[in-house]
């Protein structure tokens, strides 16, 4: 709401009582769509998805994009979201009077979650109807790159660190010499730990972090063990606290890159800022610069310095000009790809 501003939620207020079907169209206020549709929580997902296509069908809107509702602070379960917002899809597509709404889009910005809507997809792929196979590669488009890519990924395999230390106990007689070993056995165990962190993250580690590890385990008292969704700390107990810490860090940085990727791609089927190339024509700029100026230009900022072909340029987000060092003037473009929708 409060990136939508005060219009969508002056709206939401005056049309408050006036729900009747569970949800209130406004005004897209700041955001980059011309209704924003609200609905009133309640635990009926697949009825709400519903009600919501057959309102955009009714009103001749050609897209609409859902979040996974109820998996916020309702507390839902993700794996039933997925299912019954994918059950409202396909029966919505079914339907043969379908005119108008040619795009469903269901953004997911938490990667946990990916993986609940990717297996409620794969359960429908057998669908006889070409129709809701149609509708369904609209969806897939978000998740099965993501799966594909990992599943190709070649294993990860961690070298394994052996430092082996040997003790030769000698004595006046068996049982002492049984003492010291178990003696020497609790010392050790006492100073030995052992951390698993588990996370779906873990899945997109590449070589960069892989070589991180391998560093970290020369360097530290510890055996580091790396699997697909899990990452096994044992040694020292003080260098499994710190080694735990610098792995977790990794793990939230790697979230954090990819929760900037979906937002850009997410905003680059929005709008789309160009600067100019070859022969009258414009290019696209990348999709995370794309996010840079789509955001200063929200937040009016009156400048953002971004880079064209390896130069900087200076961009006055106000008359849309970019201005490099050497006082080179681009005019650039910024193409909403909703309109008409």
């Amino acid at each position: 709401m409060d990136a939508a501003g005060s219009q969508v939620a002056n709206e939401c207020a005056q049309y408050a009582g006036q729900c009747q079907s569970g949800f209130i169209t406004t005004q897209g206020g700041n955001l980059l769509c011309s209704k924003i549709i609200h609905l009133i929580t309640n635990n009926q997902v697949k009825s709400q998805v519903s009600k919501v296509l057959h309102e955009c069908e009714q009103r001749m809107y050609k897209s609409v994009a859902f979040p996974a509702i109820g998996t916020g602070q309702a507390g839902q379960s993700p794996a039933k979201v997925a299912d019954e917002m994918l059950d409202a899809i396909v029966e919505f597509a079914r339907q043969k009077s379908v005119q108008y709404l040619q795009t469903i889009k269901i953004v997911v910005f938490q990667t946990n979650m990916l993986t609940d809507f990717y297996e409620s997809m794969k359960k429908r792929e057998n669908s006889d109807s070409a129709t809701t196979e149609s509708w369904l590669s609209m969806l897939k488009s978000f998740f099965w790159s993501k799966k594909q890519s990992s599943e190709k990924k070649k294993p990860m395999i961690l070298e394994k660190k052996v430092d082996l230390v040997t003790f030769q106990v000698c004595g006046q007689s068996k049982e002492k010499v049984d003492a010291t070993e178990s003696w020497l056995k609790d010392l050790i165990l006492k100073e030995q730990f052992e951390s698993t962190i588990s996370d779906e993250a873990i899945e997109s580690f590449d070589e960069t972090q892989v070589a991180i590890l391998e560093d970290l385990q020369r360097r530290k008292q510890v055996s580091i063990q790396l699997s697909p969704l899990q990452i096994k700390i044992s040694g020292i107990s003080r260098d499994v606290c710190s080694v735990s810490l610098e792995v977790q860090d990794m793990i939230q940085k790697i979230k954090s890159t990819e929760e900037e990727q979906s937002k850009a791609e997410l905003l680059y089927n929005l709008v789309e800022w160009r600067y100019p190339g070859s022969n009258d024509s414009f290019v696209a700029f990348d999709k995370p610069t794309n996010m840079q100026l789509e955001h200063a230009k929200v937040v009016k900022k009156p400048y953002l310095n971004v880079k064209i072909n390896n130069k900087n340029y200076k961009v006055d987000l106000n008359t849309l000009k970019a201005t490099d060092d050497q006082g080179k003037t681009l005019n650039l473009q910024r193409v909403r790809k909703d309109e008409g929708k």
